[in-house]
């Protein structure tokens, strides 16, 4: 084993940046041994230095993150701050003067995953960041490496612990959107200012990450489709109770069956109770990976939290100084195919539609036409009286596979017709 260790320079000391240094201290000899070489702290560069850091010396904190990473003794930087600025600037200078990079910035990867990988490309550097997936669930690995001599053709899953957490809730005590996040509030799932969840931004930044890697091509945050579940009800869980179904928040990524494109998309979607995700619970995360030759992969665990993160973060770490000391590198940017991104209105798949109706003869032959007209075809139809209304009835259509562009069209014209008094909810049938 060599002496000089090797440096680490660590941006960002949160939930996630404590975490990294304590196990990187606690720690020290197994790293070491796994390594071939000791490894330890440069420097650790905050906001605010004046708070306590248990474990970390204070001749270590530094508020000048620039000069930190610019700094030629160090090997390898680990970037947990998050956001677009400074992150990119850090990162890009790290590659300038010789370091690897380890990060956990899925905003950044999803916004300009491009740059990043080019510099790491023109200065011989890694770039690792399976911790800004699914946090310890080894996913982005598998992908780039264990996969990498078979043809990927679907990536489904929950990749996002809060809003999991929320639909969980809604299902098993029939909470309604609002107290289910204030549960997930109170403990610590849910952020104070919650938008980045249950907006699907946080899950739409995976889904480009995922997109990009399994089909080789870059999608970026702008190229996936992204709705919240804000707008699911309690009555939306309970009639997918009534289908065998659960509802969850979904990011999809899917190869077009010609190979010549690919679809992202982020949603609230019906999968069957009998699909492997429909049992994934609480804050978990689980992403169900399909491909030609390995067949159907599932991968499951916490997708988030300081020490799932920090494994990760960790996990590549080692993959990095190993590369440092052996002059090797890893697996860089592969985006040969350059394949074009769908919009969403050529996504296929089944749709759950809950309609507003008069209560009176000939409704339901009105509603069936109009879907006949957009060329949707329609699997079941179930009709129920409103509840204290003499002349309302709930009609709930669930279709065939159809293209989301005609769906649109169809709920459209539907709000167009004098005995449709309302589109209650629309929501996908995944998984089937």
């Amino acid at each position: 084993m060599r002496t000089r260790p090797l440096k680490v320079a660590l941006l960002g000391c949160g939930v996630v940046g404590s975490e990294v240094a304590r196990i990187m201290t606690t720690h020290a000899e197994d790293l070491a041994q796994r390594i071939g070489a000791p490894v330890e702290l440069a420097g650790v560069a905050v906001r605010r230095p004046d708070r306590v850091r248990a474990g970390i010396a204070p001749e270590l904190v530094t508020t000048d993150a620039a000069a930190l990473v610019a700094r030629e003794d160090v090997d390898v930087v680990v970037e947990v701050i998050g956001g677009i600025e400074p992150a990119r600037s850090l990162i890009t200078s790290a590659f300038q003067h010789g370091a690897s990079v380890v990060t956990a910035n899925k905003a950044l990867l999803a916004e300009d995953g491009a740059t990043l990988h080019e510099a790491a490309e023109k200065h011989a550097a890694d770039l690792f960041y399976e911790a800004a997936v699914a946090a310890a669930i080894p996913l982005v690995r598998p992908l780039r490496e264990s996969l990498a001599g078979d043809t990927v053709n679907r990536v489904l899953g929950i990749v996002n612990g809060t809003t999991n957490f929320i639909l969980d809730r809604m299902d098993s005590t029939g909470a309604g959107y609002a107290e289910a996040l204030d549960e997930a509030t109170a403990l610590g799932y849910a952020e104070a200012d919650p938008t980045a969840d249950v907006e699907g931004f946080d899950a739409a930044a995976k889904a480009a990450i995922l997109a990009g890697i399994a089909f080789h091509t870059r999608v970026r945050l702008d190229d996936v489709h992204r709705e919240g579940l804000t707008e699911v009800s309690a009555a939306d869980i309970a009639s997918a109770r009534r289908m065998g179904c659960t509802v969850k928040l979904l990011a999809i990524c899917e190869r077009a069956a010609d190979g010549r494109s690919v679809t992202a998309r982020v949603h609230p979607a019906m999968i069957p109770l009998s699909h492997p995700l429909a049992s994934v619970r609480e804050a978990y995360n689980a992403v169900f990976v399909e491909s030609e030759a390995a067949g159907q992969l599932m991968f499951y665990g916490p997708g988030a939290g300081g020490s799932p993160t920090a494994s990760a973060v960790l996990g590549d770490l080692v993959a990095a100084c190993r590369n440092k000391l052996n002059g090797a590198k890893g697996p860089g940017e592969s985006a040969y195919t350059q394949l074009p991104v769908s919009p969403m209105g050529e996504v296929v798949t089944r749709y759950h539609i809950s309609l507003d109706v008069a209560d009176k003869p000939g409704v339901l032959a009105q509603v069936a036409t109009v879907f006949a007209e957009h060329g949707v075809s329609i699997d079941t139809v179930r009709q129920k009286g409103k509840e204290g209304a003499h002349d309302g009835a709930w009609l709930v259509v669930v279709t065939h596979r159809a293209a989301d562009a005609a769906l649109s069209a169809t709920v459209e014209a539907l709000r167009g017709l004098d005995t449709v008094r309302g589109v209650a909810s629309i929501m996908r049938v995944e998984g089937e």
